[in-house]
């Protein structure tokens, strides 16, 4: 019986370390990740796809929106927009989201001297934020 059992064990240790032998050699490893690491220039070259996808589904209807500028982020109780403002002076609303138990009441997106996002809460008074450019950055308006 004490043969049997050295014999059980010693074939599960060749059958383990062939199996991850033949692991490594594949590149993937026991938990399946690569091991390959990433060079400066990959990294920059991921990012670079990353952002450029992430500007295209951050506007409305997930195109580039048009105007000059990556945007700037406008904080308000309401919720978050992204603004950018054109070389004439024009503002035009990227993308806008609302804060936790808010909802999107009304947009007004803009290309346009002035634009507008009211934002809903559940129980309250909405949060109406109104921005326009100046000094080619766009800025909420105080109500």
């Amino acid at each position: 019986m004490k043969r049997y059992l050295l014999a059980w064990a010693a074939s599960a240790v060749a059958v383990t370390g062939a199996s991850l032998a033949v692991l490594g050699l594949l590149g993937t490893g026991v938990t399946g990740a690569s091991s390959h690491v990433l060079s400066e220039e990959e990294v920059a070259a991921a990012l670079a796809t990353a952002t450029a996808g992430a500007r295209a589904a951050a506007t409305p209807g997930g195109t580039p929106a048009q105007g000059g500028g990556q945007g700037k982020l406008i904080r308000s109780a309401g919720g978050t927009v992204i603004a950018a403002c054109d070389g004439g002076g024009l503002v035009t609303l990227r993308s806008w989201s609302p804060a936790q138990d808010y909802s999107v009441d009304d947009v007004e997106p803009g290309p346009a001297a002035e634009v507008k996002v009211e934002f809903e809460p559940r129980e309250g008074e909405e949060v109406e934020l109104t921005i326009a450019c100046s000094a080619g950055q766009p800025v909420p308006r105080r109500s």
